[in-house]
């Protein structure tokens, strides 16, 4: 165990990209997620790794881009409008096969929405939200220990696969403050980043590189055609489709599953306890990978007859992935953002709200 200290979910970011061996952040302030912005250009500066704050977020992922293409672990974060406005930028990057991450931390939309959590940005992130044709990568913390971690398995799978890896965090986890033990973590050897640009004094093979994002306008390495690169895109697609991640509580014996992740995993998971206490037979499953999703998981459950209760903090998105997951064979129901415990945007979904609609269904 590494040294353990007490921090808040947007710090935790930082810490688990100085783990990670992230040397360049660029960012531009915004709520709710400005402590990770003040975190990297309080402690990168010091230790000699480059900090930029840029003039928007657009600039931030167009640095990104060229950073990524250096061979430079990277990395911006952002909260909802400014995640919107990286949405060319993203594409480019999953278009150019540069490894990269950035950090969501959801606020209410659409448009400017409220500077308070939510979790309304979940279909742009998992499902590519510029010029179409790409999938993020998308892991999904409940907790600020996770958020560390998973910071650093986004960079190992970003740099595995050549591929943009967004942290889904929210308002409420960014804010929240929890003990988090610093231990860097090893994920095993990734392949050489020969395919950067370095200069060619300074290749093994003294070649030249390119890197660009527009395949079939210009040639790329996979080939000469358009096609060329969507077979090259399926494939990587379909290799990452192995790296699903979930948890499971209290499955045993449940004819009913609850689905949810963020900061309603952890609503969900105590009124799951909640409802096990009155001999109700319900458990939860905590997508850690929003993409790619465990589509394979749910239909299991949905064979052995089990209905779905989605809990999200907005109107309604991830509950389309589950209804695609069971097939049509059960029922989904969902609890959404309507069911806050306050009709204000400090409103929350609470555990006891919850529980209500798990006796409703059961």
């Amino acid at each position: 165990m590494g040294e353990r200290i007490f921090i808040q979910g947007n710090e935790a970011i930082g810490w688990g990209a100085l783990n990670a061996g992230c040397d360049a952040f660029f960012g531009y302030p915004i709520t709710p997620q400005n402590e990770a912005t003040e975190w990297f250009a309080r402690e990168f500066p010091r230790r000699g790794k480059v900090f930029v704050q840029s003039e928007s977020e657009t600039g931030s992922i167009s640095m990104l881009f060229g950073a990524a293409s250096a061979g430079v672990r990277c990395m911006t974060s952002t909260s909802s409008p400014g995640w919107g406005l990286m949405q060319e930028g993203m594409s480019h990057l999953a278009a150019a096969d540069l490894p990269a991450v950035i950090a969501l931390v959801q606020r209410g939309g659409p448009g400017a929405g409220t500077t308070r959590h939510a979790q309304t940005d979940y279909t742009s992130v998992t499902r590519g939200g510029g010029p179409g044709g790409y999938r993020n990568i998308v892991l999904a913390p409940a907790s600020v220990q996770e958020i560390h971690d998973l910071i650093q398995l986004a960079f190992y799978l970003s740099d595995k696969y050549c591929n943009p890896v967004v942290i889904l965090s929210d308002g409420i986890l960014g804010q929240v403050r929890e003990p988090v033990d610093l231990s860097p973590i090893d994920f095993g050897p990734l392949p050489e980043k020969d395919w950067a640009l370095r200069g060619r004094d300074n290749q093994k093979d003294k070649g030249r590189r390119f890197v660009h994002s527009a395949p079939g306008l210009i040639p790329t390495k996979m080939g000469l055609e358009y096609n060329d690169w969507l077979a090259h895109a399926q494939k990587k697609q379909q290799e990452i489709l192995s790296e699903v991640r979930y948890e499971i509580h209290h499955g045993e014996g449940a004819k009913m599953y609850l689905v949810a992740f963020g900061y309603p995993a952890r609503s969900s998971e105590e009124a799951v306890n909640m409802a096990r206490a009155e001999g109700i037979k319900v458990g939860l499953i905590r997508p850690v990978t929003l993409w790619p999703f465990p589509y394979r998981l749910i239909k299991e459950k949905a064979l052995e007859g089990c209905k779905f209760l989605v809990v999200e903090d907005n109107l309604g998105q991830m509950v389309d992935d589950v209804k695609c997951g069971v097939e049509g064979k059960v029922e989904v129901h969902l609890l959404g953002i309507l069911a806050r415990h306050l009709r204000h945007d400090g409103g929350m979904l609470m555990p006891g709200r919850i529980l209500e609609e798990i006796r409703r269904l059961s």
